[in-house]
């Protein structure tokens, strides 16, 4: 593609992501942004953290998050021009220097180009989470963070769906918002450090304000976070322009003065609305309450709205612009914008002469290819079956008479609503089959409003009842009055979840913030050739439906087949089928010469809709075969109260002599920022007047240890599982001895000279030495406390009713609460021999493969090499007449490593804990930790080893776990 000034933005995207990335690489980056940002990094991308969550930020909004970071915390923007300087230097010749020189670039602004369906919210969150807390904790204000958001919405539906993210989602037929089912609130073990959570759940509370509520009038805490839609601008910016325009009071006439005296007059004219004189009555409208803000970050979502329109050959903004420009107009840097959309464009031209002119302030590309080769959306399927190739021939457009009025649809148009019936029901049969809970749902686009009830009475006459259909009438410009839209949400309200309504009619009102992941079939009567409409419409269905991890397997070779070999896919597994409209064909070969879309001739499905994914549930006799997951439940205050950590268990700092580290460290008169190493947080900036370092400083540093190491533990506080407790004051007792006794092997004075300057030496290699002593510590004075009264609940593995599997990659079973097992379709092959291995050995009397997702309940805790906490599932469950065997099949290459020796470790000593039970709390049978190696594996079953000689030669003890000979 060659670069010129209508597709620049998407160079500097892509230039930008590659300097931004290896910043990330290298740290850089975190060396250079706020303590605060370099915390909420490493917690959001961090690989430890990101291990140990199910869900992420997926790769493009990652990106998106750090691009955005890097240029306004690294690089220091204040205008779009400063990123093009400073990542294209040399192709600034190239840019549109006329566009980039306006008022409305001379900020901080940012335009997110991601796909529909992608997520572009979570990033919104991510960005308001940064801003606010950056501006709560920085020491000095730098005028770069703020705690004011408005964020802007098109229309009524991607406002809604602001609501349910801000304030929480609507149960049917209820009017109350529950807080708790807030974006932030629900995802908040990717969002949010635990530490942050409280302030981010109590400013999150305290300051959305809707446009129902009155922007500016409803009273907040210290922020703000304002949720409306572009309409806000519309009335008022023609209220300001009007006042501008009648500033001399020599010409105003009677009728004004007699307006001024009585405002309100018979009539409902927008001068009268209710809004409006509360605004008059308070003095002052939204936008001036905005426009007289210090600071404010905008956020657009669906951003493609704002453009600039010709007008009798003048270029105009529209309302939405000019609404921006006035709130920006004071505040300089200190207003910051962040577009988000999928098609960040306007057009030039028309035919095949059109133009895409993209936003000058692109930022980042995650596009459509990239979001389907990752799995993050539906694949394409242009249905081009038998009963469609003769495209060419036939009218598209609704039959009108001699007036133009609509009288009928086409045959064309009739053909195209038959196809897309046709496979909706299939995939209603076949997934039903498979999940009751999978509805698919066809849209279809008409021209306008006057062809929905021919659609309608069309579907009725092919067999579709009354409650099957939803028609969604709009205006040209897509939009609906409030009151309408209110009946609209209560038809379409969870749709995914129900049978019925099956197809949604619509022209213009869904095409954006129609969250729904069921539409499977899409019919675009609608002629339109614009880009921006063809690609929302293709958006409408292009979220994920099959999100659950038993099809991953499936739909990655799916998409193999689509995009690498460029074959069909076999399943109609998150696949949107486009009933192809001839109008439409420049459109599908640009998405076919990309290599993004499959053509379905009828040859598709060839393993089934659903391919050969089977739903298992549990077999007639399972009792036999159950097992029962002890957990150990205790009184934690009874039991920990006395617990002390044992002093023997931290050892001395060796990487260099304390008489060596004074003399590079302990030097005169300089600021040191303390920063733990590994999880980069910053404990505080220590200014030492006349070199000295006084008690209320050393008690933060202590305080700050303690609370960097509490957070360690802090995985362990989901599902219900016992929480390590930590004796606070009595910890930082022990800190304080350590430190001045035993961290150097010799008595240590920090408030002696500059000594102090080693703790807190910005390259944190002492702090990093005693975070992770103090978590080893406190993890093993949690294992040695006593079970005398101990408290034992149990889950039953077959409370997971059902599993799912691919018929292809699984066996049937004889010894398991299921009838099949399944086992992964790339490198399974050690798992599948281990599973036929147990089922015919004698000495097996029941054994499972422990399913990750389904129980997760069966987990263990572990310190990990770098001191962080994390979970661990073993794979197998195998009892015997007197032993149950918790059993972990590796490869060869991962016997060793390090992190496989931590998971023993914890496991051993959970083990003993069990172990140390009554009999009757522990199935009668006393437990043991294998780690099954392949090597090992294949060659002692095939000399006739049972699994009681293969546990006995790979029973993991503690001697082998830790490495030490000596422990048992």
């Amino acid at each position: 593609m060659a670069i010129n000034s209508s597709n620049i933005s998407l160079e500097l995207a892509h230039r930008l992501t590659d300097v931004v990335n290896a910043a990330w690489k290298s740290g850089e980056m975190l060396e250079k942004v706020t303590p605060t940002t370099a915390s909420l990094l490493n917690y959001w991308f961090g690989e430890g953290f990101c291990n140990e969550r199910v869900r992420n930020f997926h790769e493009g909004q990652r990106q998106a998050i750090l691009n955005i970071i890097y240029l306004h915390e690294v690089m220091g923007e204040n205008c779009v021009m400063d990123a093009y300087q400073g990542i294209i230097p040399e192709l600034m010749d190239r840019a549109d220097l006329a566009q980039l020189a306006k008022p409305k670039y001379q900020m901080p602004k940012y335009a997110v180009k991601m796909a529909t369906g992608t997520g572009k919210t979570w990033v919104m969150h991510a960005l308001i989470i940064w801003q606010m807390l950056n501006a709560r904790h920085e020491d000095v204000e730098s005028g770069r963070f703020t705690q004011k958001f408005l964020i802007v919405a098109p229309g009524l539906i991607v406002y809604d769906r602001l609501l349910d993210a801000f304030c929480g989602r609507k149960k049917r037929d209820e009017e109350y918002r529950d807080p708790q089912t807030n974006d932030y609130y629900m995802n908040q073990e990717v969002f949010i450090p635990e530490r942050y959570r409280d302030e981010v759940f109590s400013f999150i509370q305290n300051n959305v304000v809707t446009k129902e509520d009155g922007i500016g009038r409803k009273t907040t805490g210290e922020g703000l976070i304002a949720l409306t839609n572009w309409h806000l601008f519309e009335n008022q910016m023609e209220e300001k322009e009007q006042d501008e325009e009648v500033d001399d009071s020599s010409t105003v006439t009677p009728a004004e003065i007699i307006s001024d005296l009585l405002p309100i007059r018979p009539g409902k004219s927008a001068g009268n609305d209710l809004g409006m004189l509360d605004r008059r009555a308070l003095g002052g409208t939204e936008l001036e309450y905005l426009a007289g803000l210090k600071d404010l970050m905008v956020i657009n979502d669906e951003a493609h709205h704002i453009h600039e329109i010709k007008r009798n050959g003048e270029t105009e903004e529209v309302e939405w612009q000019r609404g921006l420009n006035a709130i920006s107009a004071t505040k300089g840097t200190r207003f910051i914008q962040v577009d988000f959309s999928a098609t960040p464009f306007d057009t030039k031209g028309a035919g095949e002469k059109q133009v895409k002119l993209f936003f000058p302030h692109i930022i980042v590309d995650f596009d459509l290819p990239m979001a389907m080769k990752q799995g993050l959306v539906k694949l394409l399927l242009l249905d081009r079956r038998q009963e469609l190739t003769n495209l060419e021939n036939l009218d598209y457009n609704a039959e009108r008479d001699e007036q133009g009025k609509v009288v009928g649809l086409s045959e064309g148009q009739r053909m195209m609503l038959r196809a897309g019936l046709t496979k909706l029901n299939k995939l209603e049969e076949e997934f039903l089959k498979n999940d009751a809970s999978k509805n698919p749902k066809m849209l279809i686009v008409c021209q306008d409003t006057t062809v929905s009830p021919f659609v309608e009475e069309f579907l009725k006459s092919e067999g579709l009842e009354d409650e099957d259909i939803v028609t969604i009438d709009s205006n040209k410009q897509g939009e609906v009055k409030d009151e309408e839209w209110q009946e609209i949400k209560k038809k379409l309200f969870d749709i995914d979840r129900y049978k019925s309504p099956k197809v949604v009619i619509s022209v213009l009102m869904l095409r954006e913030g129609f969250d729904v992941n069921n539409i499977c079939v899409l019919v675009p009567l609608r002629s339109s050739q614009a880009p921006i409409l063809l690609e929302q419409l293709v958006g409408r269905g292009l979220r994920l439906m099959w999100r659950e991890p038993d099809y991953i397997d499936i739909k990655r070779e799916d998409r193999l087949r689509v995009l690498k070999n460029h074959q069909p896919p076999r399943t109609y597994i998150d696949t949107l089928s486009i009933v192809e409209h001839p109008a439409f064909i420049k459109f599908y070969d640009d998405l076919q010469d990309q290599g993004l879309v499959a053509v379905d001739e009828g040859d598709v499905g060839t393993g089934g809709a659903t391919g050969d994914i089977l739903t298992v549930g549990l077999r007639e006799d399972y009792e036999k075969y159950d097992f029962q997951w002890p957990v150990i439940l205790h009184d934690s205050l009874e039991e920990l109260e006395d617990a002390e950590i044992d002093l023997d268990d931290l050892q001395p700092f060796t990487m260099y002599p304390l008489s060596l580290l004074r003399k590079f460290l302990a030097k005169e008169g300089e600021t040191f920022v303390s920063q733990e190493s590994l999880t980069k947080t910053t404990f505080g900036k220590y200014k030492v007047t006349a070199n000295l370092f006084n008690a209320n400083g050393y008690n933060e540093y202590l305080q700050k240890l303690l609370r960097v190491v509490t957070l360690r533990f802090e995985n362990c506080r989901h599902q219900g599982f016992p929480t390590i407790q930590i004796n606070g004051a009595q910890t930082v007792q022990v800190m304080d001895w350590y430190i001045r006794e035993k961290l150097f092997a010799m008595p240590f004075d920090p408030f002696q000279g500059s000594d102090w300057k080693i703790l807190l030496a910005k390259d944190g290699i002492v702090t990093k030495h005693i975070v992770e002593q103090f978590a080893v510590a406190i993890y093993k004075m949690q294992n040695r406390l006593t079970m005398v009264d101990a408290e034992v609940s149990y889950t039953d593995f077959s409370s997971l009713k059902a599993i799912k599997m691919r018929e292809s990659y699984s066996l049937d079973v004889q010894k398991c609460i299921y009838p099949r097992l399944g086992y992964p379709s790339h490198g399974g092959g050690l798992e599948k021999a281990f599973i036929e291995f147990l089922d015919r050995d004698a000495e097996v009397e029941r054994f499972l493969k422990i399913n990750e997702s389904g129980h997760s309940f069966a987990i263990i805790f572990y310190v990990r090499k770098d001191g962080l906490m994390a979970t661990y599932h073993p794979d197998f469950i195998v009892a015997t007449a007197d032993k149950v065997y918790l059993i972990e099949t590796k490869g060869d290459d991962k016997v060793d490593d390090v992190n496989v020796r931590q998971k023993q470790t914890a496991t051993i000593e959970w083990i003993k804990k069990i172990n140390a039970l009554e009999p009757e709390d522990r199935m009668n049978r006393t437990w043991e930790y294998v780690l099954i190696g392949e090597s090992v594996f294949y060659s002692l079953s095939g000399s006739g080893a049972t699994i009681t000689d293969i546990c006995n030669m790979c029973k993991v003890s503690y001697s082998v776990a830790t490495g030490n000979l000596f422990e048992m």
